[in-house]
């Protein structure tokens, strides 16, 4: 909600009045200072436009919210921004301290999973080896070659549909004999 005419400054800036908005409720200078609080409080460059127009988005919830502006927008906006610092480094944290975690279950399913590899490595090639030939050619261009079924389709010259129902009872008889062989 912006209301009320306001002065116009020698830059020709609209000042609002005590308790009125202005068009842009983030002016020059409080943008600056706003940078220069995210940067002194740690944020790299790059996230500083962002920060700003995170502060200028609260100013206009704020207004849109029906509340008064802020007596003095140039502190309210400084301590918004030192607000988004420290929220900055606390997600930043989080996503080091995920990265962590991520890692360490990395290397112990690595360590134990090792010998699974193998031995599924090795019961899949005897499945692959037990279906037919058109069969396996579908699941290597899927699976291996990474090629999408419309792909296959025009690599083989037939139809997506035969593609599809190949692939599907290709997958279902891999799956069978993976589990007669007890390996999943």
């Amino acid at each position: 909600m912006l209301r009320g005419r306001s002065r116009r400054s020698e830059a020709g800036e609209r000042r609002a009045g005590p308790g009125e908005w202005r068009a842009d409720p983030l002016g020059a200078a409080e943008e600056n200072r706003v940078r220069a609080v995210l940067a002194l409080g740690g944020v790299p460059r790059s996230e500083l436009p962002d920060g700003v127009q995170q502060v200028r988005l609260k100013l206009l919830e704020r207004a849109a919210d029906g509340r008064e502006a802020p007596r003095d927008v140039s502190a309210w906006a400084a301590v918004v921004a030192s607000n988004l610092a420290m929220d900055w480094h606390r997600a930043k944290r989080r996503q080091e301290r995920l990265g962590e975690r991520l890692a360490s279950l990395r290397q112990e399913s690595v360590a134990g999973s090792v010998e699974e590899s193998k031995v599924l490595s090795l019961a899949v090639a005897q499945g692959l080896d037990d279906l037919t030939d058109v069969q396996r050619q579908v699941l290597v261009l899927r699976f291996y070659a990474d090629l999408p079924v419309r792909g296959i389709a025009r690599e083989l010259g037939i139809p997506e549909g035969t593609v599809k129902s190949r692939l599907h009872m290709a997958v279902q008889a891999l799956r069978t004999r993976l589990h007669e062989d007890e390996v999943v």
